[in-house]
């Protein structure tokens, strides 16, 4: 059976990885809108309510008013936006977390997929409450450096420009109100206390990511070491394909773009007995974004979690 799957602003950055995506899955066929009338809301509406799945791409304020054009009662609509992460009624698209949220996915038709710094920093931090590590009141912090197609389109153009701003060359923290987007998912996804002071960073590669969560061991509800540390995040994780937990790398580095145009989500246990780094390394598009909705959309068909995820679909 192949599934009639529907992308709404297919345009954009996530949408067109989406769109190379679904193009190679076998499982599917794309739904495509005349160029012509992709602002049209009657063809609009007319395209979502023929899907199995709508991919909606769009703005916040464009992603509610697309909600509001569904009728059929059978469509699954799988948001990229920041819009309904936090309503009730919709499912977090991040299946890893607990038997829960993959049951809320399976069998739900309104799936919010997670945003690409929330998913570093949550797949870092929710196992540490789920587990009585961390308390819901510690004091979280989380540094986070993101390639520049995180940005969409306009800062694509901006990084790519034959003739650029100097500033562009150095690493440029953003943010600085610290009111993120992502900080309410961060939040309420968690069940932490307090969002996290975040500091995101954008620098001069086109993607791919390494979100840090710094530990104070003494502050922790238990004992802990890195090794010990590992071990537990390992257990947590162990049925999880896309989703390993490793040591601190031999080298002494870590780079962001490692696992670029993949689905997969290293997540790095490094420091000592005092002090702990937790670092999620994964790519902004795939498991931060497109890949991410494809991993929700074939857990809500009922198809193989991995289909045209794993290391030989490589997005190249």
């Amino acid at each position: 059976m192949s599934y009639k799957v529907f992308i709404d602003g297919a345009e954009g950055t996530t949408g067109l990885q989406l769109k190379t995506r679904l193009s190679a899955h076998g499982g599917v066929s794309l739904i495509e809108i005349d160029p012509a009338l992709r602002k049209d809301l009657k063809e609009r509406k007319k395209l979502i309510n023929r899907s199995d799945v709508t991919f909606l791409c769009l703005p916040d304020q464009a992603a509610e008013e697309a909600v509001g054009l569904v009728e059929n009662p059978e469509t699954v609509i799988i948001d990229a936006s920041t819009a309904h992460r936090t309503s009730p009624g919709w499912a977090y698209g991040f299946a890893e977390l607990s038997e829960g949220h993959r049951k809320a996915i399976a069998e739900g038709k309104r799936i919010a997929n997670p945003g690409c710094h929330a998913t570093g920093f949550i797949a870092a931090v929710y196992p540490l409450i789920a587990l009585g590590i961390a308390g819901r009141d510690y004091p979280f912090t989380c540094h986070s450096v993101t390639g520049y197609s995180g940005g969409g389109k306009k800062m694509i153009a901006e990084y790519e420009a034959p003739e650029r701003s100097f500033e562009l060359d150095s690493p440029r923290q953003y943010g600085l109100s610290l009111r993120h987007k992502h900080l309410p998912e961060m939040q309420a996804v968690t069940g932490i206390d307090n969002p996290p002071i975040f500091n995101p960073i954008v620098a001069d590669f086109y993607s791919g990511m390494a979100v840090s969560v710094p530990l104070y061991t003494q502050m922790l509800k238990r004992p802990m070491t890195a090794e010990r540390l590992c071990e537990e995040l390992s257990e947590f994780y162990s049925s999880s394909p896309l989703i390993s937990v490793l040591p601190a790398p031999q080298s002494g580095f870590l780079a962001a773009n490692a696992v670029a145009k993949t689905c997969k989500l290293q997540l790095y246990v490094c420091g000592n007995d005092r002090q702990i780094t937790l670092c999620s390394v994964f790519d902004n598009l795939g498991k931060g974004a497109s890949g991410a909705a494809v991993q929700n959309m074939n857990i809500a068909l009922g198809l193989p979690e991995t289909a045209y995820l794993e290391e030989g679909d490589r997005l190249l």
